[in-house]
C-alpha cells in the first residue's frame, strides 16, 4: 500500500497524471543490466531489449537467479536501473574521458562502473562511500568490474571539500533520498517514507552539496541525482544549488521517444512513462568566476614502497600493458594504480581513507609473490601468464562457494580458472588436491 501522503503530494505535483504513476507502482519493477566490455554477447536464457540511452544497456523479460550465474560473479555486467544508466548521455555531452571524477555516494556501485567504463584508460574515479559496511561492497563491485581507473574511498563530503579542493573535473552526487521512486521493488522504502522525512532528506541534500562544492572545479560539471519524484529533493534543490552555489543548468540532449518528462528544471524518468525505476537527474556547469585555487599535491614524505626487485619483472609478465601501471607495496601485498595520475595518487593516499586503489597486483608469500585474486578480475590481466583450466558451471558455483575442486588434468602449481573463457579466479594444484584461492568474504553463501 502506498502512503496516503505520497498520493496526495503526487496528485497535487502532477494533477491527473498521478494516477497513472500510482498505477505503475503497484506493477512489477523492470529488470535490466548493463554489460561489461568482458563479455561479447547476453548469454541469458529470455528475451532481452535494449535500453535506448546506453549502448551496454539490456532489459531482461523476467529476472534470472543471479547468483547461479557464474559470469556475473565475475562482473561481466551489473544488474542495474535502466533509469540511472541515463547518466552515460550526460557524460558524453559535458565530460571529457581524461577527467578526474568524483561519484561521492557511489555504494553499490552501479553509477561508478558507469562512469569508471566511460573514462576507460584516460581518466581517474574516486568512487566513495560514507557507510562502512557498504563501502566493502562497492569495492568489492569495483574489482570484479576490472578496470584499474579507481580509487575507493571511505570519507565525508566535508572532507572531500577541504583536502581536494578544484581537483575535480566533475562529480557525481546521487543524493540519499526519500526512495519514491523504489516504491514498486522496496517495501521498506514505502514503510519508511513521510512528509517529515522528504523534508529531511532535501536538507541533507544540501549540507551534502555545501560541505563537496570546493572539490569541483571553477567551470566543472556537478551531476545531481535522486531516486525520488518530489520536487523538494529535486527541482528545489537544484535551484538552490544554481542560485547560491553558483551554477548554470545545463540542458542534455535525448530521443523523445524514450519517454522521458522535463521538469522546470533536470529531467524525470516515471515508470508510466519509460522502462524503470523512478529517478531525477540534472547537469550543471560551475561558475567561473571563482579562482581556481587547487588543492597543492605534494609527494608524501615518505615514498610508497617498492617490491623486492626480482617481483616487478614477475608481476609485469602478468600484465597486457605494464609500462601503464604503478606498483606500491605495503605489507607484503602490491597494488597496480595508472602510473599517469601516480603523483594525485600518491597524495590522496595521504588525504583520504583509501579502501582499494587501481587493483591488488600480488602478495609476497615465502620467496616468491604469487598473483592476489583482484588480477584474475582485471581486463589488464595476461590471461595467457597462467595455465587456464576452464569449468563447467556446476564446477564454477562450487568453485565460488569455495569448495573443494575435484579436477584431472590440472597441471601442478597456480592456475587460472575461467568459465567461458573468461577468468574466475586461482586456485593452486599441490598434487593431491586443488587448494581453492577464491577470496572467502566473496563467496556464494546461499543458493
Amino acid at each position: 500500500m502506498l502512503p496516503v501522503d505520497f498520493i496526495e503530494s503526487m496528485h497535487q505535483q502532477m494533477g491527473n497524471e498521478a494516477e497513472l504513476l500510482i498505477r505503475a507502482l503497484e506493477t512489477e519493477p523492470v529488470t535490466s543490466i548493463r554489460l561489461n566490455s568482458k563479455l561479447d554477447v547476453l548469454t541469458f536464457p529470455c528475451d532481452t531489449d535494449e535500453v535506448p540511452w546506453h549502448i551496454d544497456g539490456y532489459y531482461l523479460s523476467e529476472r534470472p537467479q543471479f547468483t547461479l550465474d557464474p559470469l556475473f560473479h565475475a562482473g561481466c555486467y551489473y544488474v542495474q536501473e535502466a533509469s540511472s544508466m541515463f547518466i552515460q548521455q550526460i557524460l558524453e555531452q559535458y565530460v571529457d574521458p581524461s577527467s578526474i571524477v568524483l561519484d561521492l555516494c557511489a555504494a553499490p556501485g552501479g553509477k561508478s562502473t558507469l562512469i569508471s567504463e566511460y573514462l576507460g584508460r584516460d581518466g581517474l574515479l574516486l568512487s566513495n562511500e560514507v557507510v562502512r559496511q557498504r563501502v566493502f561492497i562497492l569495492s568489492e563491485n569495483i574489482q570484479k568490474w576490472g578496470n584499474g581507473n579507481t580509487v575507493v574511498t571511505h570519507n565525508s563530503a566535508e572532507e572531500y571539500g577541504e583536502r581536494c579542493k578544484h581537483l575535480f573535473d566533475c562529480i557525481l552526487v546521487d543524493a540519499p533520498c526519500s526512495g519514491e521512486g523504489m516504491f514498486r521493488k522496496d517495501e521498506q522504502a514505502r514503510a519508511e517514507w513521510s512528509l517529515r522525512a522528504v523534508k529531511l532528506c532535501a536538507e541533507r541534500q544540501r549540507s551534502i552539496m555545501m560541505d563537496v562544492w570546493d572539490a569541483l572545479k571553477p567551470g566543472g560539471i556537478l551531476i545531481y541525482s535522486t531516486c525520488t519524484f518530489n520536487k523538494e529533493e529535486n527541482e528545489k534543490n537544484v535551484e538552490w544549488i544554481a542560485e547560491s552555489l553558483g551554477a548554470d543548468v545545463l540542458p542534455v540532449d535525448y530521443d523523445p521517444t524514450w519517454g522521458i518528462s522535463e521538469g522546470s528544471v533536470g529531467y524525470h524518468f516515471y515508470p508510466h512513462k519509460t522502462q524503470g525505476e523512478g529517478f531525477y537527474v540534472c547537469a550543471l556547469r560551475k561558475h567561473e568566476d571563482e579562482p581556481l585555487a587547487p588543492a597543492k599535491i605534494k609527494a608524501p614524505k615518505n615514498a610508497p614502497n617498492m617490491p623486492h626487485p626480482e617481483y616487478i619483472p614477475v608481476m609485469h609478465s602478468w600484465l597486457q600493458h605494464p609500462d601503464e601501471w604503478a606498483i606500491r607495496y605495503s605489507d607484503r601485498f602490491a597494488t597496480a594504480y595508472p602510473l599517469k595520475f601516480k603523483e594525485i595518487i600518491d597524495w590522496l593516499s595521504t588525504q583520504l581513507t583509501c579502501i582499494s586503489t587501481g587493483f591488488g597486483l600480488g602478495e609476497e608469500r615465502g620467496r616468491g609473490i604469487a598473483p592476489q585474486h583482484s588480477l584474475s578480475m582485471t581486463k589488464d590481466l595476461r590471461k595467457e601468464a597462467f595455465p587456464n583450466v576452464p569449468l563447467t558451471r556446476d564446477q564454477a558455483l562450487s568453485y565460488l562457494r569455495t569448495e573443494a575442486l575435484l579436477l584431472a588434468g590440472v597441471p601442478l602449481g597456480l592456475v587460472l580458472l575461467t568459465y567461458e573463457g573468461v577468468p574466475l579466479g586461482f586456485a593452486k594444484n599441490v598434487g593431491n588436491r586443488l587448494n581453492n584461492l577464491y577470496p572467502n568474504e566473496w563467496r556464494i553463501r546461499h543458493l
